[in-house]
Formats: C-alpha cells, structure tokens, sequence
C-alpha cells in the first residue's frame, strides 16, 4: 500500500480534530468526513467516498448506530492507526 500525502501530513489528532479520516487520508490521500457506518460486524466510525467506503477508523466496533452515533459525537472512541 502507498502512501498519498496532500501537502503536510496530518497526526491523527489533527484529523480528529477536523473531523476527518486518518487512515483514508494517509492511505488515499482523501480528505473524507468522519461518519457512523455499518458492516455484518456492527456498526464503527469510518469514511466512504461516492464508490463506498474507504477507511474504518475506529478500532471499535459499536451495538447500535445510536451508540456510534454517540460515540463519534462525544469523541469517545480509539482511532485505528493501521488498516
């Protein structure tokens, strides 16, 4: 996998605080908005781009899309660092 840098490379507390994807930007070089997604292994906070998703970000997977909706508002919850 390659690596996409825009200009400067973001920390993931900087990509946090923008709201955006880490992994999405490291690895695709998108800057692609954090939101609540699903998979057959529950719900996470990740990114999607109009082909479908690109990164999961969280490294926890949530009950309930109001507990992960809870969870990215709040910000409680642990970014991945590797895909």
């Amino acid at each position: 996998m390659s690596f996409a840098f825009a200009s400067a490379p973001l920390s993931a507390a900087q990509a946090r605080a923008e709201a955006i994807g880490y992994l999405a930007l490291t690895y695709t070089g998108k800057r692609l908005p954090l939101q609540v997604r699903h998979s057959a292994a529950g719900h996470y906070i990740g990114t999607a781009d109009e082909d479908g998703p690109v990164s999961r970000e969280s490294v926890e997977y949530f009950r309930s899309q109001r507990a992960a909706n809870h969870a990215l508002a709040t910000g409680c919850w642990q970014q991945r660092i590797h895909p």
